[in-house]
C-alpha cells in the first residue's frame, strides 16, 4: 500500500501549551525555497509524496484558465477556495454557473451547510436547506464546469479521472512540479487528488506565485493572474476570520490550506513552503507555515505576533488565556 513518511521521518514543527505545560506536539514535514526556487531548508521528510488536498487548487484553477475560460478578480480567487459558504461566496459560485447556462444541480460535489456561522444561523433561521453551491469546493467545481463547456467536454462525468478536464489538471500539474504523481485518490469533494512530494508541491506554489503578467507563455500569465486574484481578493480565497483569509489580508502572503495538515505559502518576495503536519490536524499549520516564512528572512515575526489573536491559537482555561499553539521550527 502506497503511504505518505512515518512517524521517524518527521520532526516536531509546533506544540500545544497549557499553563507552561507541553499538553501535545505536532509532527510533521516541511520545505522551504528561497526566492529564486532553490531549497534552502527541509525539515522532515520532503520527498515522500504526501496528497496535498485543497492545496492542489491552485493548480486545478490554473488548468481551468489555460483551457480558454477567463477569470479574473474574485471569480479566479473562488476557483482556487476553500470557502466558508457565505452569502457572497455562494453568490460568486452561482455567478460562475450562470455564465455557462448551469445551476447549482451540476456541481458534483456534496450538498452542504454554509462553513461560516453567521451564514448557517441564517439558514437554519429561514429554514432553509443545505446546498451545492454552500460546499466549501463548489467554487472550484464551477470553474471545472466552466472548462467543460468551453471545450465541447461533457458536462456529465466531468469528475472521472479520464475525463478530458482531469487529464488537462494532471498535465498543468506535472509541468509545474516537475513531478508525476505517485499516486491518485478521490478528495472529499469528489474529484481526484495526486500524491507530490511537498517539494514538488512547494517548487509547482513557487512558479505560480512568481509567474509574470507579461509572458509569452499562457501557463505563467494566468499563474499571475490567478496570484494576484488571491492577494486582492482574500475574502474570496476562505472567509471571515479564516486562517488562509487572514493572512493573505494582513501579511501580504499567498495562502492555501489543504485538508490532514498541508499547507502552502509564498512570501511576497517568492520565499514558499510548503509542509504537512502528520497527525492531520490543521490547527497549527498556518502560524507553522508564517515562521517557516520569517526564519527565512521573508515576514517579520513581530506582523506575525500582531496577527496571532485572529489566528485563534489560544489555550482556553475557562474564560482565560492560559497558553497557546505555537510553531518550534
Amino acid at each position: 500500500m502506497a503511504e505518505t513518511f512515518s512517524v521517524q521521518d518527521s520532526v516536531q514543527l509546533a506544540v500545544v501549551e497549557r499553563s507552561g505545560f507541553i499538553e501535545s506536539r505536532h509532527a510533521g514535514s516541511a520545505v522551504v525555497l528561497s526566492p529564486d526556487g532553490e531549497v534552502v531548508r527541509a525539515l522532515g521528510d520532503v520527498a515522500t509524496p504526501v496528497f496535498p488536498r485543497s492545496a492542489l487548487k491552485p493548480f486545478q484553477a490554473v488548468a481551468v484558465m489555460t483551457s480558454g475560460v477567463t477569470l479574473r478578480g474574485e471569480d479566479a480567487a473562488i476557483a482556487m477556495a476553500s470557502h466558508s459558504g457565505t452569502a457572497a461566496h455562494v453568490a460568486l459560485v452561482d455567478g460562475l454557473l450562470g455564465r455557462v447556462g448551469l445551476t447549482d444541480a451540476a456541481l458534483g460535489c456534496p450538498s452542504s451547510a454554509p462553513g461560516d456561522r453567521v451564514a448557517r444561523d441564517e439558514l437554519v433561521r429561514r429554514g432553509g436547506a443545505k446546498r451545492r453551491g454552500y460546499m466549501t469546493c463548489s467554487g472550484k467545481h464551477a470553474a471545472m464546469l466552466n472548462a467543460c463547456v468551453a471545450n465541447e467536454w461533457p458536462v456529465e462525468g466531468y469528475l472521472d479521472p479520464e475525463h478530458p478536464l482531469q487529464k488537462r489538471i494532471l498535465d498543468v500539474l506535472e509541468r509545474l512540479t516537475g513531478e508525476r504523481p505517485a499516486a491518485s485518490a478521490i478528495d472529499g469533494c469528489g474529484a481526484p487528488v495526486h500524491a507530490i512530494t511537498l517539494t514538488a508541491l512547494a517548487r509547482g506554489i513557487h512558479k505560480i506565485t512568481t509567474a509574470q503578467a507579461g509572458s509569452p507563455f499562457a501557463l505563467y500569465r494566468e499563474s499571475a493572474a490567478l496570484t494576484a486574484a488571491a492577494r486582492e481578493h482574500a475574502w474570496a480565497v476562505a472567509g471571515p476570520g479564516q486562517p488562509d483569509t487572514v493572512a493573505i489580508d494582513r501579511l501580504g502572503v499567498f495562502a492555501k490550506f489543504g485538508a490532514e495538515g498541508v499547507m502552502v505559502m509564498s512570501a511576497p518576495d517568492g520565499t514558499t513552503t510548503a509542509l504537512k503536519v502528520l497527525d492531520g490536524s490543521s490547527r497549527a499549520s498556518t502560524i507553522i507555515g508564517l515562521r517557516l516564512l520569517a526564519a527565512a528572512g521573508a515576514l517579520d515575526d513581530a506582523a506575525i505576533d500582531a496577527v496571532q489573536t485572529e489566528l485563534d491559537l489560544w489555550v482556553m482555561g475557562g474564560e482565560r488565556r492560559v497558553g497557546e499553539i505555537r510553531a518550534t521550527v
